[in-house]
């Protein structure tokens, strides 16, 4: 008997239950870590808050600090497809620059930083180390994906020319400085337009910088 294939309609419905699912178990990941604190937030809690099984959650993610920190991960894939979306005689730096800007501009589907309470949970991911850990893979693995994009743009080997990691290393730290910056702030700041404004004057920093370093001089010691 041959099996049906899903039809693609099926197939997008599918697609689409699963990122619901997911987007449940990461809303109660965030909401439960801020309610009760990182020690008293189990999966169990979570699964139940999603009104999933506990098999469910594992389906999706390999604890709750992935859970948790899935929008950064989310984020992270939409800062890459606007890069790779860049004109491509765009030097790499104004096209990395450029793409968060259009991530952070984006009204139909918001970042998820600038999302009430988020910035509370990003500060704790300075202090808990798992959450720290998971953050810091997430982070690692956007970046990985933008030096390949910017190796792509340059037509170079990201494993022999330096200039793809040297570009998004500076451009992505620029970033993280500027979120860490603005997680420490109150909640009553203003949310997206103030992170926007904090991401561009750091960029702004960063370039500013660059165009007044001169080569160092060497000296030769006797």
């Amino acid at each position: 008997m041959t099996a049906t294939k899903p039809s693609p309609a099926t197939e997008d419905r599918r697609q689409r239950k699963a990122r619901r699912t997911r987007d449940a178990l990461a809303t109660a990941a965030c909401d439960l870590i801020l309610e009760r604190g990182w020690a008293a937030t189990t999966v169990e809690a979570i699964a139940e808050r999603a009104d999933v099984t506990r098999r469910t959650f594992s389906r999706h993610f390999a604890g709750k600090a992935d859970a948790a920190l899935d929008f950064v991960r989310r984020d992270g894939d939409r800062i890459n497809a606007l890069l790779r979306s860049r004109p491509a005689e765009e030097p790499p730096l104004p096209a990395y620059r450029r793409a968060v800007r259009a991530w952070l501009a984006d009204r139909e589907d918001p970042a998820w930083h600038v999302r009430p309470r988020m910035r509370r949970l990003l500060a704790l991911a300075d202090t808990e180390p798992e959450l720290f850990a998971a953050y810091q893979r997430i982070r690692v693995d956007a970046q990985e994906e933008s030096i390949r994009i910017v190796a792509g743009r340059l037509g170079s080997d990201d494993a022999r020319d330096v200039r793809p990691a040297a570009v998004v290393d500076a451009a992505a730290g620029v970033l993280i400085a500027a979120l860490r910056l603005w997680a420490r702030g109150g909640e009553g700041d203003s949310g997206a337009a103030d992170l926007a404004a904090l991401v561009e004057r750091a960029y702004d920093a960063l370039t500013s910088e660059a165009a007044a370093a001169t080569p160092d001089s060497t000296t030769t010691e006797e």
